[in-house]
């Protein structure tokens, strides 16, 4: 898997380059230090997976991410963030970042995350996933009064997307849910499909700019606005 390594300072692009080489399955094929630098490596290199640091100076992370993702829909970007707030977090994800970790991650974290965004996973750390139901729940919550006819959930759904907010892989919800994996993907194509969203980062931002992320009934009806 090859992996191009975005970050302004050289000693994390060095630390980085050690981790991913000790791999057997992952390689470095280059390094940039600005978000224009790998735009240009991108075209080049056409690495699989970008790690990419979201601050940096000239063009920064998010909108060489955006930038990536349309020239290159098929490259993979897992973002570094020193601060997992609302400002970082929402920007990247809707640039197209497949996930988001602090740079306090453990290596090993790392790596895991490189691998599972590249087989179409999302992966947030978990305080990125906290800062995203916090700012879901700024506010009273509604009951999908905002969603259009045909894209309500029913509580299935629901206590999938309320799983997804807490940053977990499908195996984690199907364990947490008892179902399988591959029922949880079923759902999750539901409501991409109802939603008109292209994946699970995209399914995390619809619910929370819907205010739903929290709600969990329990019966398999579809949950209509609350009057």
């Amino acid at each position: 898997m090859r992996v191009l390594i975005v970050d302004d300072e050289a000693l994390i692009r060095s630390a980085l380059r050690i981790f991913i080489e000790a791999t057997l399955d992952l390689t470095v094929v280059g390094e940039a230090s600005d978000g224009e630098s790998a735009i240009v490596a991108v075209d080049e290199l056409r690495p699989d997976v970008v790690v990419m640091d979201v601050h940096m100076a000239g063009v920064g992370g998010i909108e060489a991410t955006r930038l990536i993702r349309q020239r290159h829909p098929s490259v993979h970007v897992l973002a570094l963030t020193a601060f997992s707030t609302e400002g970082t977090i929402v920007p990247i994800l809707r640039a197209g970042a497949h996930g988001l970790l602090v740079k306090d991650t453990e290596p090993s974290r790392i790596i895991e995350a490189i691998r599972e965004i590249a087989g179409g996973e999302y992966v947030l750390s978990p305080t990125v996933a906290r800062a995203v139901v916090d700012a879901a729940l700024d506010g009273a919550p509604v009951f999908a009064a905002q969603l259009e006819p045909g894209q309500e959930l029913t509580s299935r759904e629901l206590e999938v997307v309320s799983r997804l907010a807490e940053g977990m892989s499908n195996a984690e919800i199907g364990k947490a849910l008892f179902l399988s994996e591959a029922t949880v993907k079923v759902y999750l194509g539901r409501i991409m499909a109802k939603w008109d969203v292209r994946d699970r980062v995209q399914v995390l931002l619809h619910a929370m700019q819907m205010k739903i992320v929290s709600i969990v009934k329990r019966s398999e009806e579809p949950v209509h606005e609350n009057r």
